[in-house]
């Protein structure tokens, strides 16, 4: 991409236009997708002195302020590097009423990898391809420009800078040291470039020799390409049935033996105290070696999962977790990306997340009720498959719980929960609705069950007809699982 590049060939497509001409006509195109909720993400990386900032300036001048947002991305903080590379730039994804611009892309660090090699460039672009195909496949339009200088001008406009009495902002050390190794930064560049190209955002290489053309070259290409993008993303909304699904569905059966398990409450209490020791005393181990800890609790209504919550925290240090009891998303929540409030509040290292419902909602209540096609929660399997295999490989344990109970113990505990007024709060017409549906449920059930079972992130089947027994299952498997995780640290 990089190789050879003909600096000769000035940009001139919409020469006959002036920047401001281009600007208003973005500016106009910015409502037409705000009415169509379609997000926008555009990305700006390059050679350090390129001209990010001006084109910046150009992009946003005649834009409406409140809907066009600038964000800066150079090295990550102390904070970012306790979480997965693409964490940080989940936090800010645009809405489906925001154009969001990011100076410098997500791939910023690995073009300024220290070691650049084939193997590093793999396992640095991984994690951050699956997070923008994810954004795509939602119906983001991302634009990716990368803007393009000769090594002369590169240097040239170093010198210039050394002169302004702006210097120490606009110059770092990744500008000298591009410049002093400009030959093996453009091997390392082009080798980024091709392993990032996506089909539905590829990269755009932008003479930037002359950055006024560069910046209407940028604004031309990103009415066009947007105007294009959103004909695709309207026509692919038009389309809720899955490609290619065959998976053969069928309801969830659990052996009647495992439902019938017991323990006595002396049983329990003499099993209880000292797992929930171990289970504090493992919990503080993970801190001391900055291990983070994501625990989903997912099954049936009324199954119990608050008291298994309850009982597992009971000698844990609060202040090294947070619970999230998962509801309905607010409207914020509904014009991002499905996993972006999750994203949101996944731990840093050393530290626990619980989630007392989760992203799986995606497959199970989103599915039953019609919130999502066929075709977005068809797809999630794979997303969320991506997204907890990017938390192991980060190092995070990933613990899964499905509590489960039958249909006949499930309508006891919501007469008991209807007719004792210390309980009342815990049962909704929600409940009862979704009590009408239980044979839809086991079918989503069974198959997130059996497509989200990976080795490093599998479920955990927990048999509730038994409160007792279960909660001790809980407790034993997170006592058995940190401890196995340690032992292999």
């Amino acid at each position: 991409m990089l190789k050879d590049y003909d600096f000769t060939q000035l940009p001139d497509t919409y020469d006959e236009q002036s920047i401001k001409e281009l600007g208003q006509t973005f500016d106009q195109l910015q409502r037409e997708l705000q009415a169509a909720e379609i997000p926008v993400l555009i990305l700006l990386d390059g050679w350090e002195s390129s001209g990010k900032g001006y084109v910046l300036k150009a992009l946003t001048r005649e834009m409406d302020p409140r809907y066009v947002r600038v964000e800066v991305y150079e090295k990550e903080t102390k904070q970012e590097k306790k979480h997965p590379s693409a964490w940080r730039y989940w936090q800010k994804i645009p809405s489906k009423q925001e154009i969001a611009i990011y100076d410098r892309s997500f791939y910023y660090q690995v073009f300024n990898h220290e070691e650049p090699g084939p193997e590093s460039l793999q396992q640095k672009t991984q994690e951050l391809l699956a997070f923008e195909q994810a954004l795509i496949d939602n119906g983001t339009i991302v634009l990716k420009f990368f803007l393009n200088i000769s090594h002369h001008t590169q240097l040239e406009r170093i010198k210039t800078l050394e002169a302004s009495s702006q210097a120490d902002f606009l110059l770092s050390k990744e500008d000298y040291k591009q410049a002093k190794h400009h030959d093996k930064f453009l091997k390392w560049f082009d080798q980024v470039l091709q392993a990032t190209d996506l089909d539905h955002s590829p990269w755009r290489i932008i003479n930037a020799e002359d950055k006024k053309l560069a910046a209407k070259e940028i604004l031309g290409q990103t009415i066009t390409t947007i105007r294009q993008e959103m004909k695709r993303v309207l026509e692919d909304r038009e389309v809720s049935q899955a490609p290619n699904r065959n998976y053969q569905s069928h309801s969830l059966e659990v052996p009647q033996e495992d439902l019938e398990r017991k323990l006595s409450e002396e049983e329990y209490q003499r099993h209880k105290e000292d797992l929930q020791k171990q289970a504090a005393e493992l919990v503080y181990q993970c801190y001391c070696h900055d291990i983070p800890i994501v625990l989903v609790f997912e099954g049936v209504d009324a199954a119990g999962k608050g008291g298994a919550i309850k009982r597992l925290t009971r000698e844990i240090d609060p202040r090294s977790y947070k619970i999230y009891g998962i509801k309905a998303p607010t409207e914020e929540e509904l014009a991002h990306h499905y996993l972006w409030r999750f994203k949101t509040k996944f731990p840093q290292d050393g530290l626990m997340s619980i989630f007392d419902r989760s992203w799986y909602g995606r497959v199970l209540v989103e599915r039953i009720e019609g919130f999502a096609s066929e075709k977005e929660w068809d797809r999630a399997y794979q997303e969320i498959n991506q997204m907890e295999q990017i938390l192991v490989d980060h190092g995070t344990i990933v613990l899964k719980y499905f509590l489960y109970i039958d249909k006949e113990e499930e309508g006891r505990r919501f007469k008991a929960r209807q007719d004792e007024a210390a309980k009342n709060y815990k049962i909704t017409e929600e409940d009862w609705r979704n009590r009408e549906k239980w044979d839809a449920y086991m079918v989503a059930m069974e198959e997130m069950l059996t497509r989200t079972n990976q080795d490093q992130a599998p479920w955990h089947f927990i048999a509730s007809n038994d409160k007792y027994f279960a909660r001790i299952q809980v407790l034993t498997q997170f006592v058995d699982t940190l401890e196995q995780h340690l032992k292999e640290k």
